[in-house]
């Protein structure tokens, strides 16, 4: 492990953190927090990470793979369920409606309902859907604020799981909407 840190900090500190240009010790910054919050397992997106160090999404990318080259190392692929805990907290959603969004979730990409949909964009449809269905219901501009994602992409995604709303909530699920009765979009 000491190999990996000692390569990161040399990636982390001479490569990229020029002091004499502000983006690339902003970069560095960006970096470094990324490989912290890695560590934690508190996944993040390259969209947060560009919001807090003011780096392009491409940029931020770039150095993601040299530092995974660095380490010699992969990286699971991110899901569904890596997001939803902190989107609906963010919300402030009760764990119900964050068990019941992550089951929709599950189902819909189980069921290939969102094949080639990003993680981020059907946990923000399947947040929404439950909301919807829930007496704490989210509107799709608070679920997408909080997500980092466009509206039109949560209807997107809602589209594709909406014709199979009745298969993708857990069979305990307290509804407050019934399935019939949630927007079309």
């Amino acid at each position: 492990m000491k190999a990996s840190q000692s390569c990161l900090r040399k990636l982390c500190s001479t490569e990229w953190s020029d002091p004499k240009t502000k983006a690339k010790a902003a970069g560095g910054k960006a970096r470094r927090a990324a490989c912290r919050e890695r560590q934690e397992e508190v996944p993040r997106t390259f969209k947060e990470i560009c919001a807090v160090s003011q780096i392009s999404k491409k940029e931020i990318g770039r150095c993601f793979k040299l530092i995974l080259k660095a380490l010699e190392t992969s990286v699971d692929l991110i899901t569904t369920g890596d997001f939803m805990s902190r989107f609906c907290s963010n919300l402030c959603l009760p764990n119900q409606v964050q068990m019941a969004a992550t089951h929709i979730a599950c189902k819909a990409v189980e069921l290939d309902l969102v094949l080639g949909r990003s993680p981020i964009s059907v946990a923000a449809a399947a947040i929404y859907m439950a909301s919807q269905a829930s007496a704490e219901k989210r509107t799709q501009k608070e679920t997408g604020d909080i997500a980092g994602v466009a509206n039109v992409t949560i209807r997107q995604s809602y589209r594709l799981i909406y014709l199979r709303a009745p298969d993708l909530f857990p069979s305990d699920f307290k509804f407050d909407t019934p399935v019939g009765k949630l927007p079309q979009l």
